[in-house]
C-alpha cells in the first residue's frame, strides 16, 4: 500500500513496482493492482479519511509512506505510523528537484512514527528505485514472487 500526499509520485512508483512506465494519470480511488494498492492524496490530506486508509492497510503487507522532498506540506498527523499493523516503509520522493529538502522530508517521516532507514528516489533514478523495489521484494505475496 502506498500513501502520501497529492503529486508525490505515488502513481508513479506504483506503476515501476508494477513492471510499467510511469502512469502520470492521477487516481480519485484506491486503485488495487498486482502488487500495490495505490491511494489518492486526498486520503491522507483530509483527516476525516485517515480511518479509509487504516481499513485499507488491511489487505497490505506492508504500508509505504511517501513524503515529497520538494513540497513544504506536512501533511502526516504525529505518529500516524503507528496505525497500521504492518511494516512501514518511508520513502522520499522527488529527490532529483532543485528545490528538494531531503532533511525536512526525513523529519516528517520521523514526526510520523517511522524509523530510519528512509529510501530516497526519483522517478528518473533507475538505481534508487530498484533498490527500494529490492527492499519490498520481501513483502510481495507469495504467489506473486517469481520462482528460483
Amino acid at each position: 500500500m502506498i500513501i502520501g500526499p497529492g503529486k508525490s509520485g505515488k502513481t508513479a512508483l506504483a506503476a515501476f513496482l508494477e513492471g510499467g512506465g510511469p502512469d502520470i494519470r492521477r487516481v480519485q480511488n484506491m486503485v488495487y493492482r498486482k502488487n500495490t494498492l495505490d491511494t489518492p492524496g486526498a486520503y491522507l490530506e483530509s483527516p476525516w479519511m485517515h480511518h479509509h486508509l487504516i481499513a485499507a492497510a488491511q489487505d497490505a503487507s506492508c504500508v509505504v509512506m511517501t513524503v515529497d522532498a520538494a513540497g513544504k506540506r506536512w501533511v502526516y498527523p504525529p505518529g500516524f505510523a503507528k496505525a497500521f499493523r504492518v511494516t512501514v516503509i518511508g520513502v522520499v520522493t522527488r529527490c532529483d528537484l532543485p528545490e528538494a529538502d531531503i532533511q525536512e522530508a526525513r523529519q516528517q517521516l520521523r514526526r510520523a512514527g517511522i524509523t530510519p532507514p528512509f529510501y530516497e528516489i526519483s522517478i528518473y533514478d533507475k538505481e534508487g528505485l530498484e533498490r527500494l523495489r529490492d527492499v519490498l521484494a520481501p513483502y510481495r505475496p507469495k504467489a506473486l514472487q517469481p520462482e528460483k
